[in-house]
């Protein structure tokens, strides 16, 4: 059962898909509600030498999920919108160029990645579940399945959340471990899990 006021917790008590599952869409609204409704100047605040923005970690989550079900699990390449910004190829792009773009389109990135991954991945459950093998592999031929690249994309979140967390506090003050119940992303166009 969803809980209506808070769609992105995990169930209770449910199965390994609906617990990975859930613990993913629970991070990624606790990163979009960290960086929600800010204008550039709060999307490009820094904190002490650090360069990491929200901005950047808007671009870079953005680009994870596509990179995550696009080429590692299905072999493909990015696509649109990445094929059309003028990537580099540097690691460090997504943070860096992140500083030119307008907050609509580092939301449009983000909220349209997440659409493009819900997708994706409720295909592949649906097409053979956590256990399938995927197109990512080791340099020996083995191959990842769904279950790594989920808990991979899970780990991603974990890291960047945290430190959205205190960029977010160190711009305007907002703390909390969770949306309030009720909450809905102000700009863009998020939609929550559920």
């Amino acid at each position: 059962m969803i809980d209506i006021d808070k769609p992105w917790e995990p169930p209770a008590a449910g199965s390994e898909v609906e617990h990975l599952v859930g613990a993913l869409e629970r991070l990624r609204t606790v990163f979009r509600w960290k960086t929600d409704d800010l204008d550039a100047d709060g999307l490009r605040a820094r904190v002490g030498v650090s360069t990491l923005t929200l901005g950047g970690l808007l671009k870079h989550l953005a680009a994870m999920e596509d990179y995550q079900f696009t080429v590692k699990l299905r072999g493909e390449p990015l696509g649109a919108p990445w094929d059309a910004t003028g990537w580099d190829g540097d690691d460090d792009w997504e943070f860096t160029s992140a500083a030119e773009d307008s907050p609509e389109q580092l939301y449009a990135y983000w909220d349209g990645a997440v659409e493009r991954s819900r997708a994706r991945l409720g295909k592949a459950l649906a097409d053979g579940g956590l256990d399938q093998l995927v197109h990512a592999a080791w340099p020996d031929g083995r191959r990842a399945s769904l279950r790594r690249v989920v808990c991979d994309l899970i780990e991603e979140y974990g890291r960047h959340t945290g430190q959205a967390d205190l960029l977010r506090e160190a711009v305007d003050g907002l703390i909390g471990e969770d949306p309030p119940a009720g909450w809905r992303a102000r700009a863009g166009h998020y939609r929550l899990p559920g």
